[in-house]
C-alpha cells in the first residue's frame, strides 16, 4: 500500500512507470522507506518545495484511500506481543514518518489506542528518522531516565541508524519489512529478529541486563 502510494503521487508530479526517472525515484523510495515522508519526496524534487509538498500531499490522500477500501491487519504474534511488554511494564511508543493526520488514521485503523503509551510522527520531534530525535522525544515524554534502557525496532536501515545514533542499547531489525538483513545490520541493528512477535522473548531475558551484542535471527 505504501509503495503504491509513492508511486501514485510521483506519477502526479509527470514521473511516470516505464521511464528512467520513474525506476530512479523508486529506488530512491526504497532506500529511503522509515525516512518522513516528505523528506522522501524532497530527494525525488531537491529544488521544489512546492512539488515535493504536492506529491506528499497525493500520497496521504492515496494511502488514507487504500486505509478506507482494505483497512490494516496486524502481522500474526505482534498484538499479543504488544500485549507482553506492557504487561511486563515497559512502555511502548510507536514512531513513524507518516503526518500527525496520517498516524492518527492508521491508529484508528489499528484500534490500538490501548496496545501503547504514546505515538510520535516527525511533527512531534523537529527531524524524522535517520535522526535520533523521534527516539529521545520519547525517552522525554516517557519519563525514562537512561536511553541505554531504552530498544529501538523496526524494518528500514533509517531506523536502525535512529536507534544507534539515540543511544539505545537495543536496536533491532525486523525480517517482515522493506529492507534486507544487510541493510539493516549496515544500519547498526544490534539484533535480526523474524517478527515483532519475538521482541518480547529478547527484550525480557535477564541476560539483557549487560548492553547486548549482535546475534543472528533464529
Amino acid at each position: 500500500m505504501v509503495e503504491r502510494a509513492f508511486a501514485e503521487a510521483i506519477a502526479t508530479q509527470g514521473i511516470v512507470p516505464g521511464t528512467g526517472a520513474y525506476a530512479r525515484a523508486m529506488v530512491h523510495v526504497h532506500r529511503s522507506r522509515g525516512c518522513s515522508t516528505i523528506d522522501v519526496f524532497r530527494g525525488i524534487f531537491p529544488d521544489n518545495e512546492a512539488q515535493a509538498q504536492a506529491a506528499n500531499l497525493t500520497f496521504e490522500r492515496s494511502y488514507e484511500g487504500a486505509l478506507d477500501r482494505a483497512g490494516l491487519v496486524p502481522l500474526p504474534g505482534v498484538v499479543e506481543a504488544l500485549d507482553k511488554l506492557r504487561g511486563a511494564d515497559v512502555k511502548v511508543c510507536l514512531v513513524t514518518g507518516f503526518s500527525r493526520a496520517m498516524l492518527g488514521r492508521v491508529l484508528s485503523a489499528l484500534n490500538w489506542a490501548d496496545k501503547i503509551d504514546l505515538a510520535l510522527c516527525p511533527e512531534d520531534a523537529g527531524r524524522g528518522r535517520p535522526m535520533p530525535d523521534l527516539v529521545l522525544t520519547a525517552v522525554m515524554r516517557l519519563g525514562v531516565e537512561d536511553v541505554r534502557q531504552v530498544a529501538v525496532v523496526g524494518d528500514s536501515e533509517s531506523d536502525m541508524l535512529s536507534g544507534r545514533r539515540a543511544g539505545a542499547s537495543l536496536v533491532a531489525g525486523i525480517m517482515t519489512g522493506v529492507h534486507s538483513r544487510e541493510r539493516l545490520l549496515k544500519g547498526g541493528a544490534t539484533h535480526i529478529l523474524d517478527s515483532v512477535a519475538d521482541l518480547p522473548e529478547l527484550l525480557l531475558a535477564d541476560t539483557l541486563i549487560e548492553p547486548p551484542v549482535a546475534v543472528a535471527a533464529r
